[in-house]
């Protein structure tokens, strides 16, 4: 055989360095990986959504709430500070916020809740941003609910308070005080229970 049948023989057949076996084992290993990775990434979104939502740290907390105005129910003036001598929940939304629609069930039952208590219960309010008046009864007309509405066309409210994102929920106490903010959704218990350890001062 000659030297050119020979070296042609020899390139003919496939070269074993020590590297494709080692690649085929290592690779269901990064694979496993990742999808442990997904995994633990799905349990931490699940968890962080169905936890209880806590109060959010604002530089208000603690402090007199902003003196702000807006039209509410009926086209008459709302202005926070006139409401002094009442516990206040300021709920912030627009009519087509997916969390805001889903927390609403909660608002309502909520609303019941404090009228139920007469005058000890707290005045409620939502506050909407970027959502027409057609639009927001439509929503109320849709879901249920029955409570003053504060448009705040001029972003008095959204200026004041700092809210970025809806929903947003905030308790001003009787002092026109602010004690409270919830970001995200909230529920009725958790409203109520918030409300209750305030007024008996734990």
């Amino acid at each position: 055989m000659s030297d050119g049948a020979l070296e042609g023989t020899v390139l003919d057949e496939p070269v074993d360095d020590g590297e494709h076996p080692r690649r085929r084992r290592v690779a269901p290993f990064v694979v496993a990986a990742v999808a442990v990775a997904l995994l633990a990434l799905f349990v931490v979104l699940f968890t962080a959504d169905a936890s209880p939502n806590e109060t959010a740290d604002s530089p208000l907390l603690g402090k007199v709430a902003p003196d702000v105005t807006a039209e509410y129910t009926g086209g008459e003036p709302f202005s926070l500070s006139h409401r002094k001598g009442s516990w206040v929940v300021l709920n912030f939304f627009t009519h087509d916020c997916v969390p805001c629609i889903q927390e609403h069930p909660d608002l309502v039952a909520f609303v019941d809740q404090q009228d139920a208590l007469g005058t000890d219960g707290a005045e409620f309010y939502s506050v909407v941003r970027d959502s027409t008046r057609d639009q927001v009864e439509r929503f109320f007309e849709q879901r249920g609910g029955d409570w003053p509405i504060v448009y705040d066309v001029d972003y008095e409210f959204v200026n004041g308070f700092g809210v970025s994102l809806v929903p947003e929920t905030w308790i001003v106490d009787p002092n026109g005080v602010v004690r409270a903010r919830f970001i995200s959704k909230v529920t009725a218990d958790e409203l109520s229970s918030t409300l209750q350890s305030m007024r008996e001062g734990v």
